[in-house]
Formats: C-alpha cells, structure tokens, sequence
C-alpha cells in the first residue's frame, strides 16, 4: 500500500472505477456491491471509502467518463469540412461506436434529465455529465443550422425538437441493432451494419431538403 498512497487521487479512483465497471457490465449496478468492488479493484473497503463514497459515486465517474467519449466522437465528426451528409453520417457511425464500445452506459446517458441539479445536492460528476450533454446538443445544433444554411436540410425544421427526435431514433436503432442482431439477420438477411445503414438513410432523408443530398 506504501506505492500505492504516493499514487495521485485520480489513479485510485480509476483503478477502483475501472474494477466496477467489470463488475457493473457482468451483475448490475444493484447487485454489486462495495465489498465486491474492493475486492476486484485490491483494495480494502476501509480504503475504497477514502476514495468514494457509494456506488452512485463510481457509476456517476463512470457514466461521466463515457459522455466524453461520445463528446469526443461528435466533436471529431463534425470538425470536418464536409457536405451535410457526409457529416451525418460521421455521427452515425460515431454513435455506433460509442455503443460498442460502451454498452451499458449507452442507455444512461439517455436517461431523465435532471434540470434540478443544485437544488438537489447532485454529484460534481453529474453537474458534468449534464454539461456535456448540453454541449453535444450545441454541436447537433449547429450542425442542423450549417445544414440549413447550405440548403440541404429542410428550413422548416424545428432545431431542438429535432435534435432531441434524433437522440431518440438513433439511439434506439442502435440498441435494436444490438440486441436483436440475430433476428435481424434471419428475419431480413441484413447484417447488423446493412440494418443501421439502411436505417440511417431513412432517417436522413425524413430533414433532406427535397433529396437534395444522397
């Protein structure tokens, strides 16, 4: 333990996050427990306590670590340059992504949003993760406007009501996609990237100004 305590904060709470984790994705949240966790992460529960305080705490650093990510993967998507579709299509994939990468913490994300964060005494990491969320919403934003601008999306569309339609769409494309990626392929003969690629197209043209774009 003497290595251990000279080891910054941060470095602890990630290798006991990184245990729960494991041990979230196998149990669930409710069926885990503290000691589990210490025990997966080789640490006593005395000293898993110096670092946090419940469950709530880790799975909130958790689902904070995974928004960045999605963060990450919209932000990339949208740096280039390119036609509208071209850029849709970047957040597609970057959603698909994220969910392979993340699975348990892709429906969370998506989750109640709480708009009462003070008054409530939430947790820094939720103070966060709802910041993030909203600056996602903001590049979905102005992407739609860009859209628009250029003429290739609909100048009719309502920008957030649509973002938030899409959040919802995408997100639940992707997950069917997962989850029910054997059906898919006997029932229709799609392979789980046809399926989405099939769906994504649909979506796309339902905001394309005219068929504008491909």
């Amino acid at each position: 333990m003497g290595r251990r305590k000279k080891e910054p904060q941060s470095v602890h709470r990630e290798q006991i996050a990184s245990a729960a984790s494991a041990l979230f994705m196998q149990k669930g949240i409710t069926a885990t427990s503290m000691d589990e966790i210490a025990k997966a992460a080789g640490y006593s529960k005395a000293t898993l306590y110096v670092y946090f305080k419940n469950k709530e705490e880790i799975s909130g650093l958790l689902v904070l670590n995974s928004m960045k990510k999605l963060y990450g993967y919209i932000a990339s998507a949208l740096t280039r340059q390119e036609a509208t579709k071209a850029r849709y299509d970047r957040i597609c994939r970057g959603l698909v992504q994220y969910q392979e990468e993340f699975p348990f913490y892709f429906k969370m994300v998506l989750d109640k949003i709480d708009l009462g964060l003070e008054a409530h005494g939430c947790l820094p990491e939720e103070k966060e993760t709802y910041r993030i969320g909203e600056d996602i919403n903001e590049k979905l934003k102005d992407f739609l406007l860009s859209g628009i601008e250029k003429g290739d999306l609909r100048d009719s569309l309502e920008v957030m009501p649509t973002i938030f339609h899409f959040w919802g769409m995408l997100s639940g494309m992707i997950q069917l996609a997962a989850t029910k990626e054997e059906y898919i392929k006997h029932t229709m003969g799609y392979s789980k990237n046809q399926f989405l690629e099939y769906g994504f197209h649909l979506l796309y043209h339902s905001i394309a100004n005219g068929g504008n774009e491909g």
